[in-house]
C-alpha cells in the first residue's frame, strides 16, 4: 500500500503578537488576507491553486460544442428561525470550479469558440458589490473587484443586473448546460433573496430560453469522480487531523478524567478537528453507546457512555471544502474489549481490511463487486463464531449488515451521487470501505451478542495497482492491541496536542 505523506505543524511558527497591515480585504481567506490559512502564494483556497481551478474549467469546456453556457446558481443564506441563520455551504460544483464561498451569486462559464485556444474559455462572475452599510453587519464581501483580482473573472457584474446579464449572454450562444435548483412553489431560491430589479425568474429565463439545454451536473460527476493529487493531498490533512482527534478520545477512556456522555464526545471531536485544523466538521457525527449504534445514523448523542459497552462514533472534520469519514468503536473499559465485542470486532476488521486490498483499478472492481465480497466476506467470518454457525447470507445482508459498503468521498460527505456503483473504480476515486455489524435484541440472536454494533470506516483512494491503494485514515487505530494501548497509555505523540496555527498543506 502506498505511503502518503502530508506536512501538517503543530506549533505556533508565526508571529501573533501585533496583526499586520493588509490592503486588501475579501469575504472568504485567500492568501493576501489570511496567510497562517493559505500560505502558500497562488493557492485559491486550502492546498488548491488557482491555475487548478482554471484547468477545470478548461476540462469542462474542453468536450463542449463551441458557444455553450455553463450556468451555476451559488446558494443563499438559510434561516433557522427568524434571523438565526445556519452556517453557509456553498453549491460544490460551483465552488469545484471556482473556489468562491461566498452566497448569493451566479458563475457562467462560456466557450466562445472551438479551436482549442484557453481563451476562448471566459468566466463570468456575478456578485454582490461591495456595501459598506451591509458590511456593517455582514463582514466584508469580495466584490466585483475581489472576484476580478484574487478569482480570475474574466467579466464581473452585479448580481442585482443577473436578469439582462443572463439574458443577453443566452442570446449570443447555442447551448446551455445546466441544473435547475429545488423551489418552492412560490420562491425560488435565486429570486427570494438577491433582490433583483425586477421579479422574472431565472430559472423561467432558461427553461423558455428555446436552446438545447442539458445537465452539467452529468459533466462535473465525471470529473469530481477523479480526485487531482492536490484534492488528495487536502483529504488526507482532514483525515489526518481527523484521525488524530478520534485517537485522542480513545486515549481518554482510560485517563483520570474519561468522557462520561456522548454530548460531550461529540463535542470533544468537534473541538479537536478543528483545534487540529480542520475548518469545522463535516457533518453531525454519530457517537452512540451500546445499543444506540443499532441505530445507523443515531445522531441524538443524548445518552451516557456506560463502563461495560462500546462506544462507536462516525465523525470527521472538514477543511476546504474537503470531508474526511471515519468509523471507529472502542471498549469504554479500561480493560478493553469483552469477548463477543472483540469476538465481532475481529470479524468487521477483517472485512474492512480485505476489501481495502480489492480498491485497485487493475482488478477490474465496482463498488457494488466490493459490496458483495464484504456481505460474503462477513458471512464467512461470522459462522466461525458458534452462536452464529446456522447465520444465512440474506440474514447478514437484510439483518446483520443492512447498510452498503461505501460511496465516493470528496466535497460532499456522499459525493457525486449520480456516479453509478456499478462503474469500474479507477485510479483518483475516493472511496469509504465501512463494513459492520448490528446485532439486534432478539432472541433469534445469542443474548451473549446482542445489542452490540460495530462500523470500521476507512478512507481509501483507489490505485491503479495495490501498491498505490491508499488509506487516508492509516492513522486512526483499528487493530485491537492499538485500541487497548491506546486505552492504557493514551496518546503520548510529542506535539500532537498543540493547536495547528499554520496549515501547511
Amino acid at each position: 500500500m502506498k505511503q502518503f505523506k502530508v506536512s501538517i505543524q503543530f506549533k505556533r511558527f508565526i508571529q501573533i503578537n501585533s496583526r499586520p497591515t493588509r490592503l486588501f480585504t475579501a469575504g472568504q481567506p485567500i492568501h493576501e488576507t489570511r496567510p497562517h490559512l493559505i500560505p502558500t502564494p497562488g493557492n485559491l483556497t486550502p492546498g488548491i491553486s488557482a491555475l487548478e481551478y482554471y484547468q477545470r474549467r478548461l476540462k469542462l469546456c474542453s468536450n463542449l460544442p463551441k458557444k455553450s453556457l455553463c450556468i451555476l446558481f451559488g446558494n443563499i443564506i438559510q434561516y433557522s428561525s427568524g434571523s438565526v441563520f445556519y452556517d453557509f455551504q456553498q453549491d460544490n460544483d460551483l465552488y469545484y470550479l471556482t473556489g468562491w464561498l461566498e452566497p448569493d451569486s451566479i458563475i457562467i462559464i462560456e466557450k466562445k469558440f472551438d479551436n482549442g485556444n484557453d481563451e476562448d474559455v471566459n468566466l463570468h462572475m456575478l456578485v454582490p458589490p461591495k456595501n459598506p452599510q451591509l458590511e456593517l453587519w455582514q463582514g466584508v464581501k469580495s466584490g466585483l473587484e475581489g472576484a476580478y483580482e484574487f478569482f480570475n473573472a474574466d467579466y464581473v457584474e452585479d448580481i442585482n443586473k443577473a436578469t439582462i446579464y443572463l439574458k443577453n449572454l443566452i442570446s449570443s450562444n447555442d447551448y446551455i448546460y445546466w441544473d435547475k435548483k429545488f423551489q418552492s412553489q412560490d420562491t425560488s431560491p435565486i429570486k427570494s433573496f438577491f433582490n433583483f430589479s425586477h421579479n422574472q425568474n431565472l430559472n423561467e429565463i432558461i427553461l423558455k430560453c428555446g436552446k438545447p439545454i442539458k445537465s452539467l451536473s452529468k459533466l462535473t460527476t465525471e470529473m469530481r469522480a477523479i480526485k487531482s493529487n492536490n484534492e488528495i493531498k487536502v483529504m488526507h490533512a482532514a483525515n489526518q487531523i481527523s484521525s488524530r482527534a478520534i485517537n485522542k478520545a480513545i486515549g481518554k477512556v482510560g485517563s483520570r478524567n474519561p468522557i462520561m456522555s456522548e454530548k460531550t464526545l461529540a463535542k470533544f471531536l468537534d473541538y479537536q478537528f478543528v483545534k487540529g485544523g480542520c475548518d469545522k466538521q463535516a457533518y453531525i457525527p454519530v457517537v452512540a453507546s451500546g445499543s444506540n449504534a443499532l441505530t445507523i445514523h443515531y445522531t441524538r448523542n443524548d445518552d451516557l457512555l456506560f463502563k461495560d459497552e462500546l462506544v462507536f462514533i462516525d465523525a470527521g472534520g472538514k477543511l476546504g471544502g474537503y470531508c474526511a469519514d471515519i468509523s471507529r468503536a472502542w471498549p469504554n473499559n479500561p480493560k478493553g474489549f469483552n469477548d463477543p465485542q472483540r469476538d465481532l470486532y475481529e470479524v468487521v476488521l477483517n472485512t474492512n481490511k480485505q476489501c481495502i486490498e480489492l480498491c485497485d483499478e487493475s482488478l477490474g472492481y465496482t463498488l457494488n463487486d466490493i459490496h458483495e465480497f464484504s456481505v460474503n466476506s462477513l458471512f464467512n467470518n461470522l459462522k466461525n463464531l458458534p452462536a452464529f454457525k446456522n447465520v444465512t447470507k440474506n440474514e447478514v445482508s437484510k439483518i446483520l449488515y443492512p447498510h452498503y459498503i461505501g460511496h465516493h468521498l470528496g466535497l460532499d460527505l456522499h459525493d457525486i451521487p449520480l456516479h453509478s456503483r456499478f462503474n469500474k473504480l479507477v485510479e483518483g476515486n475516493v472511496i469509504t470501505i465501512e463494513p459492520g455489524l448490528y446485532i439486534p435484541k432478539d432472541d433469534r440472536w445469542s443474548k451473549y451478542y446482542q445489542g452490540i454494533g460495530i462500523r470500521i470506516e476507512d478512507d481509501i483512494v483507489v490505485g491503479k495497482t495495490n501498491d498505490e491503494i491508499i488509506n487516508l485514515t492509516s492513522g486512526c487505530v483499528k487493530e485491537v492491541q492499538d485500541i487497548e494501548s491506546l486505552i492504557r497509555n493514551g496518546v503520548t505523540t510529542p506535539g500532537i496536542h498543540d493547536e495547528l496555527v499554520e496549515l501547511d498543506i
